[in-house]
């Protein structure tokens, strides 16, 4: 998916991601620089279950 950012910085987050997500208004998300947060720390590792545990945990915390 893409979107285009305007003039004071905003963007549009497509409705499919927002009903997937539950987004509604007033709430918060938080931008990740994915490439920049996982860079080295998958080595040795299966980086894909790794992400799919951490994305377990955030699940349950909502």
């Amino acid at each position: 998916m893409r979107t285009t950012v305007g003039r004071q910085g905003r963007t549009v987050i497509p409705a499919e991601l927002r009903r997937r997500f539950g987004l509604e208004e007033g709430s918060q998300i938080e931008w990740v620089d994915t490439i920049a947060a996982l860079r080295g720390i998958g080595r040795g590792e299966k980086l894909v279950e790794r992400l799919l545990a951490a994305r377990r945990v955030d699940r349950m915390r909502a």
